[in-house]
């Protein structure tokens, strides 16, 4: 599932393309949405903004109107010259906005719909969401921990973090590579997680995620001191089950977590 610094350097790749720009042509190829006529109720109307929160992509219309995206696990929201090739099937767009000098498309996003504005400001899901982890700004660490301590204090640690009412934009990648870097056992239930370590968890991901949003969402957490080959594994713990810990030498352990069964990875060694 595309986490919060992919969707914000998303938001960031389509706005450059689509505010402020003439838009040709909105097209809407996925059967469930041709009744919708959003190319007729968007007609004449220019992009002002494009913003993330969490997870969530919203293109901002003149006259109130919104298109709220969420990718879920396998969307796309890709940017390309006139002209390019796109990197995935047509049969697979769901939204394409046709500039003079781009195509934005959606690809496989299953969350896709038009909105006013301020529906996106009520909306019960949009509302409910936490404090954004990569949003520029001070995050609110208050607003954290008082959604965490409201939240079910047995779940496991690494559970809590993937909630998006506790805090909106960490996903798998994240809530493994956070736990680990503030050495906290994502087993653990938050009950027996104390303040400062549900915080050390959010701070060391949070300028990682940053990083990668302003990289191109491409999310690295651990730096080799020789030069990394393109295709290596730049985790701590991440997608690296069996081998040993770049820390301790421990293999690291993965193993599903939750109700949505998320693999989870961790160093037995280094986190307790």
């Amino acid at each position: 599932m595309p986490e919060g610094d992919t969707i914000h350097n998303a938001a960031r790749r389509v706005g450059a393309a689509l505010v402020g720009k003439p838009i040709l042509s909105i097209e809407t190829p996925q059967q469930r949405h041709r009744m919708d006529r959003w190319p007729e109720r968007l007609e004449g109307r220019a992009v002002h903004s494009v913003d993330a929160r969490g997870k969530h992509l919203f293109l901002r219309f003149d006259g109130d109107l919104t298109l709220h995206s969420h990718l879920r696990m396998g969307g796309l929201w890709g940017v390309f010259r006139r002209g390019e090739r796109w990197r995935r099937s047509p049969r697979r767009a769901w939204l394409v906005i046709r500039t003079p000098e781009h195509d934005v498309v959606q690809f496989d996003g299953p969350v896709l719909e038009l909105m006013t504005e301020g529906r996106t400001r009520f909306d019960q899901q949009l509302a409910g969401l936490g404090p954004d982890i990569v949003a520029e700004g001070e995050f609110d660490q208050a607003k954290f921990l008082r959604r965490l301590r409201e939240d079910d204090q047995t779940r496991g640690f690494g559970e809590a973090l993937l909630d998006q009412r506790n805090v909106a934009g960490i996903g798998n990648i994240w809530k493994c590579e956070a736990c680990f870097l503030a050495g906290v056992d994502p087993w653990r239930p938050t009950s027996e997680v104390a303040d400062d370590e549900a915080l050390a968890a959010v701070r060391a991901a949070r300028p990682l995620m940053q990083l990668s949003a302003e990289r191109g969402g491409r999310p690295v957490s651990w730096e080799p001191e020789r030069p990394a080959t393109r295709q290596e594994n730049r985790f701590w713990v991440y997608n690296r089950a069996g081998l040993p810990c770049r820390k301790c030498g421990e293999p690291v352990q993965a193993r599903g977590q939750g109700d949505d069964n998320r693999t989870t990875f961790w160093c037995p060694g280094c986190q307790s």
